[in-house]
């Protein structure tokens, strides 16, 4: 069951994820029968996958629309023939009542895979309660954009990042200038080979994804009456890391926002100074701490980003200073690995990767 499930951890790529090995070593070698995990910081999920491969619920929390629908593909256990007749129907049934216009999108997608886009776009905001949908949903959130490959189709956009969606003026100028043209691609053939690869194998499913904002109490309650955490492993948001919303713009698109880049910050954590960051994740601290046992572990990994001089382990815990949580412990995590970092796939110059830490604290 691991090695099928863990399949599951490459639905959908996502810019500053974090290895699935962090959270899965810590479960394997210390969760019991019967723990519950929760992280306020879900993003693609990976807690909360590697949660379910060892057979523990969990719940997941982000303010991102796209961050909570590619958790909750990773929690749906479905049948890929249901997944591909879904899709199938609803290509065939539906016609687009909205369609982007404009330059990028020109560039960006063929006429007809974009069209075929948005029926499956408009039928799951619709609808995205089935868990059939939900998988769906997360194999064209994954296929949405990404390289051109040389053997079959594996994308559905002309040449782009597969982590991180290309600004519209930026992109157009790029596919211009070397004549790169967006392909007819087979919708279908690609849902089919995603939903084989991903969903496979049946496993068994367990966890719940919710959109909501941590700070808020309510965003961290317990899926289930009587319920507690013993477990919160999470990596929240870096100081002065803010465009999550603008780096995946097309697959927020997708899920129902506007068919331009929103380079706002709502509810997310505020980085207007080190202080007021601090003491907003204090305050997630809080809520988690407010739901969790008395045994309860927390563990952040935590880093930082070269453009902001500030020391990401003094920042991590001033956070945790009267949060609810002891810190027991500091682990050097090392670095991003050079050559594999995401964001030097598509940033000019390379950058130098900061210190990461993870930090391990027991409930006061």
């Amino acid at each position: 069951m691991t090695g099928a499930t863990s399949c599951l951890n490459g639905l959908c790529p996502y810019f500053t994820m974090f290895p699935l090995d962090f959270p899965l070593r810590i479960l394997q070698r210390m969760a019991v029968r019967g723990d519950t995990v929760l992280d306020p910081f879900c993003g693609r999920g990976t807690t909360n996958l590697a949660a379910r491969i060892v057979g523990i619920e969990s719940l997941g929390v982000d303010s991102s629309k796209v961050a909570v629908a590619i958790t909750a593909a990773k929690l749906v256990a479905v049948d890929v023939a249901d997944i591909v007749n879904e899709a199938r129907c609803m290509l065939a049934d539906r016609k687009a009542r909205h369609v982007p216009v404009g330059e990028f999108w020109d560039w960006a997608f063929h006429a007809s895979v974009l069209d075929g886009l948005c029926r499956l776009r408009e039928a799951l905001l619709e609808d995205c309660s089935a868990a059939t949908r939900v998988a769906l949903r997360g194999i064209v959130l994954g296929a949405l954009h990404g390289p051109k490959q040389k053997t079959f189709p594996g994308y559905l956009s002309n040449q782009s990042p597969r982590t991180y969606a290309p600004k519209p003026s930026y992109a157009t100028r790029y596919w211009q200038s070397r004549q790169l043209v967006p392909e007819p691609v087979d919708i279908m053939a690609v849902i089919e080979r995603r939903a084989v690869r991903y969903y496979g194998t049946p496993t068994a499913c367990a966890g719940v994804a919710r959109l909501g904002d941590s700070r808020n109490p309510v965003a961290l309650e317990p899926p289930s009456p009587g319920t507690r955490f013993r477990w919160v492993i999470t990596s929240p948001p870096y100081y002065g890391m803010r465009t999550y919303v603008a780096d995946q713009w097309l697959r927020n698109w997708f899920v129902g926002g506007p068919d331009h880049v929103d380079y706002t910050c709502r509810e997310q954590v505020a980085h207007s100074s080190p202080a007021i960051f601090a003491s907003e994740l204090r305050q997630v601290w809080l809520n988690a701490a407010a739901v969790c046992t008395s045994d309860a572990h927390l563990v952040v990994r935590f880093g930082g980003i070269p453009d902001r001089r500030v020391d990401p382990l003094d920042l991590i815990e001033r956070s945790l200073s009267d949060s609810g949580w002891r810190i027991a412990g500091v682990r050097d995590a090392g670095t991003a690995t050079e050559g594999k970092r995401q964001a030097d796939s598509f940033l000019r110059t390379r950058s130098k990767p900061v210190v990461e830490y993870d930090v391990w604290a027991v409930r006061c």
